[in-house]
């Protein structure tokens, strides 16, 4: 018996030495719609238009042509049993056994600039998705293809039963994963678009349903520990790229992420160490080189099994300062040949690059939940010195600002409670996480001093308020001349008398930077 395959791609890409194939090689007989018809005809194979074989013209612009009994019930008629035959017999409906579709550029269109609702709507896909999950739903017998990547796939198993078995299945999957992530787009798209009535939840970009889906980009061999399962979705590995090294854990994507996000921060050339997404050092400099001493100056300790981000290239030089440390994970916008050689010497060392610049964003941030999942668009603010309030009676100095903005830079980026003492472009010592902010100064006092680093003379930036004034005078103790933080403590006013008290220059930049 012949074989039919129905064929109606948006994307063309292989469809016509694919249809040659089914054709020659496999006995397939083809039927087509439209522009795909059409192109598959011009390469000289026959072809059978739907409308011809359902005798039911194609109408209403094309929004209706496959929508016909002949084709679904070709498509979903099961084999085995007796009556479905029967009935497929009485009705004229001949078996489909293949189909390939791919659906009409939804995505595209809605991230152009400028399209309107109604060019939106109309790329919205009917026929092809109907089509995709009639044949997914019967992949015991219909073979169901929606990505171009696996046309060589299918035909190198068409003949294998029992291979061909297994790969219906996963194709099916492959299916409703294709088509949950459409309808996500377009319900997004919708929940967001231009209605009479403004919605204040799309406005803000958080419609009422949210959707995630996602490619397996790769299996990982664990979680954060040894006994958790993990894996990576999305588009991860188009963003970066890996030169070398070992396979990327669950905890290097993490880092990887946090790093890239921090080094956005800066224009001039800056390294960042961090250890568990929390930066241990960062500095900006003339060169790569000087901004590394200085980064690692900060803690020499914290940075051994960690990640370096830089926002240039990685030269030699900078290549034989890193290699004195033992590091997990390199970040560099390009690596020189020099460097590749150099680090071509440690063969676990993971080298990558961001293909998207150092400036890599995301619009929300996801977290799951007891129950579900919390979205909360990302923590991008960025500050204007003209926004911020001097609420002291000594305003800063010119190398206190410029210290001050450097270190609110790169406290956006320390788990809270978060403090960073800093001088101008680069940290002197760093408190992460501690469940007292004071406790945060006094590990960032402890750490400078490790490191023997004075802090007479530099500033003192905290991710939020201080809710009493001993935290501002352990950070004038420790020889902080001036502070940046949030504000807005009901005991603001004793904060603001300690700094006068102890001369310093205090700046309210009324942002906050919690990272939980």
């Amino acid at each position: 018996m012949t074989k039919t395959a129905l064929i109606s791609v948006s994307d063309k890409t292989g469809i016509v030495p694919f249809a040659k194939e089914l054709v020659t090689r496999h006995g397939f007989r083809i039927l087509s719609t439209g522009g795909t018809a059409k192109a598959i005809a011009e390469a000289g194979i026959e072809v059978i238009e739907v409308g011809d074989y359902t005798g039911f013209p194609e109408m209403m612009e094309g929004r209706v042509k496959t929508l016909h009994p002949k084709i679904h019930g070709g498509l979903l008629c099961l084999r085995e049993k007796s009556e479905h035959m029967e009935q497929a017999a009485a009705h004229d409906i001949e078996m489909i056994d293949m189909v390939v579709v791919n659906l009409y550029p939804f995505e595209e269109t809605v991230a152009k600039d400028g399209v309107t609702r109604e060019e939106a709507i109309e790329q919205i896909d009917i026929g092809g998705p109907s089509m995709l999950r009639s044949a997914a739903k019967n992949h015991a017998s219909v073979t169901v293809i929606t990505d171009p990547a696996d046309y060589s796939r299918v035909l190198a198993v068409l003949d294998e039963p029992g291979e061909l078995a297994a790969l219906r299945r996963e194709l099916a999957i492959k299916v409703y994963a294709r088509t949950s992530e459409y309808d996500g787009a377009i319900t997004k798209f919708l929940s967001q678009a231009g209605t009479d009535e403004p919605d204040l939840s799309a406005i803000s970009g958080l419609p009422d349903t949210f959707s995630i889906e996602a490619e397996k980009a790769s299996s990982l061999r664990y979680g954060e520990n040894p006994h958790q399962q993990a894996a990576l979705y999305g588009r991860f590995f188009e963003v970066f790229e890996q030169l070398q090294g070992k396979e990327l854990s669950f905890n290097n994507i993490i880092d990887i992420s946090a790093a890239t996000y921090l080094i956005g921060e800066f224009e001039s050339p800056t390294v960042a160490i961090l250890k568990h997404t929390n930066p241990c050092g960062v500095a900006s400099a003339d060169s790569l080189v000087e901004a590394w001493d200085q980064a690692f100056a900060t803690d020499r300790q914290a940075p051994f099994g960690g990640i370096i981000v830089v926002n240039q290239t990685v030269d030699g030089e900078l290549a034989q300062r890193i290699r004195e440390i033992f590091c997990e994970v390199i970040i560099a916008p390009h690596f020189s040949d020099d460097a590749l050689e150099q680090f071509g010497k440690r063969k676990n060392l993971r080298l990558m690059i961001n293909r998207e610049g150092v400036r890599t964003d995301s619009l929300q941030d996801i977290r799951s939940a007891i129950g579900g999942f919390l979205v909360q668009d990302r923590d991008q603010k960025r500050l204007r010195p003209a926004e911020c309030k001097v609420v002291t009676e000594r305003q800063p100095t010119e190398a206190e600002w410029a210290a001050m903005l450097f270190g609110w830079k790169v406290v956006k980026h320390v788990k809270s409670n978060a403090i960073v003492y800093a001088a101008a472009e680069r940290t002197l010592g760093i408190g992460a996480g501690q469940m007292s902010r004071v406790d945060s100064s006094r590990i960032a006092v402890w750490k400078a001093g490790e490191a023997k680093l004075p802090l007479a003379g530099s500033i003192i930036a905290s991710d939020a308020f201080f809710p009493f004034a001993d935290g501002l005078e352990a950070a004038a103790d420790a020889g902080a001349t001036a502070a940046i933080q949030p504000g807005g403590s009901v005991r603001d006013e004793e904060v603001i008398a300690a700094a006068n008290k102890r001369g310093m220059a205090m700046v309210f930049t009324g942002i906050r930077h919690f990272r939980h």
